[in-house]
Formats: C-alpha cells, sequence, structure tokens
C-alpha cells in the first residue's frame, strides 16, 4: 500500500503521525511510505532518517496525500478539506463532535475515516487515546504550574508550599487517564488535591493509587461548587466518547473562584466541560474572564513532539500495519478499528457522533 505522511499545520504542532521506526517496519513488509519534507523535523527526524528507514521524500502536501492510506496526528484543518476523497483512508484523531464542518467535509468526500480517540478494545480501553492522554494529564499540571505564576497573570501560588504556608489546591474533574496523571504530577509536587467523578468503582481504584494523598469524592454540583470556589488549578479532565462532555462548572461559578487561579480544560477537544472555555493555541494560550487565566490548547501533548510522536506509534503502528495490509476490509476483521470508523461511504456512521450531529439539527 501507499501511506502518506503530511506536514501537520496547526499552531506549533510539531508530532508527525509516522516515526522513522515505524515507517522501517511498514517498508519491510513491502510498503511504500511517502513523507512530506520536513514533516518530522519538529519531533527531531530528519528527511535524511526517513530516507534511510525507506521512505520516499515528498516536496507538497498533495503528494503527501495522494496516497491509499494518509496517517496523521491532528484533524485535517480547511487547507487540508481539499485533499479528502472517497479512495482514500484518514487514520488521526478526529474529535468530531466538536467540529461540525470537518464532519460536513468527511462525509461529502466519501473518505473512510478512522478517528485513534474512538478505536476501543473489547475491555473498553480506548489503545490510541490513552497515550496522548497520558502526556495531557501530566502537562496540565505543568502548565496550569506555569500560568499560575504572577508573571504570567496567575495568582502567585507555589502548589507544593513551603513550610508554614498551606499548598495550593488543585481540582480535578474527571478520574479516568487524563485525571489520574494530572492528580499523579500534582500530588508529587506537593498540592492538595481532589478528584471529582461519578463512576465509585473508579474512585475505589484511585484509592489503591493514592491512597490519603488524595481526597476522592462522587461528582454532584454542590461538592463541586465549594471545591471550585477554594481550588488555584482546575483541571477539566472529562472524557464521555464521542460526545461533547457535560457543562460541569459554570460562567457563575468560575467568577467566584480566587482572582489569578487558573482552569485548564483538557476536554476541549471534545468541548469542554467548563462554561467559559473556549479553544486556544500554543501560540496564545490563555486567556482571561472574570479574573481566571483559561489555558485551553487542544494539542497540548504537541509540546513535547519528541516523546509524544514515539508514545502514539508506539500504540498506532499494529493497526496502521493492519490498515496497510487489508485496506479498508481490516475494520471488517478487527472489532477494535471497527469502533475507530467515524464517517464512511458519506455516512456518519459512528453512533455516539452521529447524535451528537442529529441532536443538533435545526
Amino acid at each position: 500500500m501507499e501511506i502518506g505522511v503530511p506536514k501537520e499545520i496547526k499552531d506549533r504542532e510539531f508530532r508527525v503521525g509516522l516515526s522513522p521506526q515505524s515507517v522501517r517496519v511498514l517498508h519491510e513488509r513491502g510498503h511504500d511510505v511517502f513523507v512530506e519534507t520536513g514533516a518530522g523535523l519538529g519531533s527531531g527526524f530528519t528527511d535524511e532518517d526517513y530516507l534511510k528507514a525507506g521512505a520516499e521524500i515528498v516536496s507538497s502536501a498533495v503528494a503527501a496525500w495522494d496516497r491509499e492510506m494518509v496517517v496523521k496526528v491532528k484533524e485535517p484543518l480547511r487547507d487540508e478539506y481539499q485533499f479528502l476523497a472517497s479512495d482514500r483512508i484518514l487514520f488521526t484523531y478526529l474529535h468530531l463532535a466538536a467540529d461540525r464542518s470537518l464532519t460536513e467535509a468527511l462525509v461529502k468526500s466519501g473518505t473512510l475515516a478512522i478517528a485513534y480517540e474512538t478505536v476501543r478494545l473489547s475491555d473498553g480501553k480506548l489503545p490510541l487515546l490513552t497515550p496522548m492522554s497520558v502526556i495531557a494529564g501530566r502537562l496540565s499540571v505543568q502548565f496550569g504550574t506555569r500560568f499560575l505564576e504572577r508573571q504570567q497573570g496567575g495568582r502567585g501560588v507555589l502548589l507544593g508550599g513551603v513550610p508554614g504556608v498551606p499548598s495550593g489546591n488543585v481540582v480535578v474533574l474527571g478520574g479516568g487517564v487524563v485525571g489520574t496523571e494530572a492528580a499523579r504530577m500534582a500530588v508529587g509536587l506537593g498540592a492538595r488535591v481532589q478528584i471529582f467523578d461519578i463512576d465509585i468503582d473508579r474512585l475505589s481504584y484511585l484509592e489503591t493509587l493514592f491512597g490519603s494523598r488524595v481526597e476522592l469524592l462522587y461528582s454532584n454540583s454542590a461538592q463541586i461548587e465549594t471545591a471550585i470556589g477554594r481550588a488555584d488549578l482546575v483541571i477539566g479532565a472529562v472524557l464521555v466518547l464521542g460526545r461533547k462532555p457535560p457543562v460541569l462548572v459554570s460562567r457563575e461559578l468560575v467568577s467566584k473562584m480566587h482572582p489569578g487561579s487558573v482552569i485548564v480544560d483538557v476536554a476541549i477537544d471534545q468541548g469542554g466541560c467548563i462554561e467559559t472555555i473556549r479553544p486556544t493555541s500554543h501560540t496564545q494560550p490563555t486567556y482571561e474572564i472574570d479574573g481566571i487565566l483559561h489555558y485551553a490548547v487542544p494539542n497540548m501533548p504537541g509540546a513535547v513532539p519528541w516523546t509524544a510522536t514515539q508514545a502514539l506509534n508506539n500504540s498506532t503502528l499494529p493497526y496502521v500495519l493492519k490498515l496497510a495490509e487489508f485496506g479498508a476490509d481490516a475494520v471488517a476483521t478487527d472489532s477494535a478499528l471497527a469502533e475507530g470508523v467515524n464517517v464512511k461511504h458519506h455516512q456518519i456512521v459512528h453512533p455516539a457522533i452521529r447524535e451528537v450531529f442529529a441532536n443538533t439539527e435545526s
């Protein structure tokens, strides 16, 4: 199969769909990989690295896109809609629930669009979302700590405190992979951490991880309202597969936070769980509402591309190999890949995404 790897064009997105190591494996299996020049530079991979792995370097995006399968990291942007076609497999993160224009473009094109984030195993695990969720969860506290600094517009709180001065308060909304990793980082810094979730079994599991170092609370409006009012850093970490997450923090509640506090909503890819949240970028990562700093960069792991590209490839490569070997027929023989199919034959086929757009039709 011919596989294209275009350069990512999202703001400061330095990850790349396939690493040279992955290209070498595909090449050894008899597949041809076409990498747009410079696609891997942000992750530390030169064109020469790809040539040594067996790839062909192409000079334009159209030359990378004009292949049987395209492997990316982030969703196509408007400038890339022209490359969508009915004879093409697109394998990447899509997050369609929050992107009507892309959804319509995929449906119109007939592209077989398979989303990393909805590939799901029989036990419910999301193998291609997990590595980036781990990174985003850890980065959420790293960035939150930075923007709490006074010079960055924050409150001037050191999350770990010092002897004689209390530690900062971190509230994590959601106890999944993102929330767990955020809490792990915050605890490591010495912060006081609360995790909210509606799954009692998950809260019980988190107790085995954190013991008494984290306060584990059932998520309801009264509990959240009390916690948000005291929080220095709020991490939005709510995932509802294929759907927009519920709004857990209203604008009124945001206005009651201490001035200079920080909100980091990792759920922004799907629309976010904070009423005042909107997507930002690595170029302009924050904005202020009611004195509260908001950070909502949809491609957070793009800040650490050397780590993130390799972590992503470790998980995606087996599925890329299967698609390269069997093409569109692979989804019929692999139930996890079948769950990943969002758009096929000019139709939205993923039930959750279909429901989102059915509910928003006028």
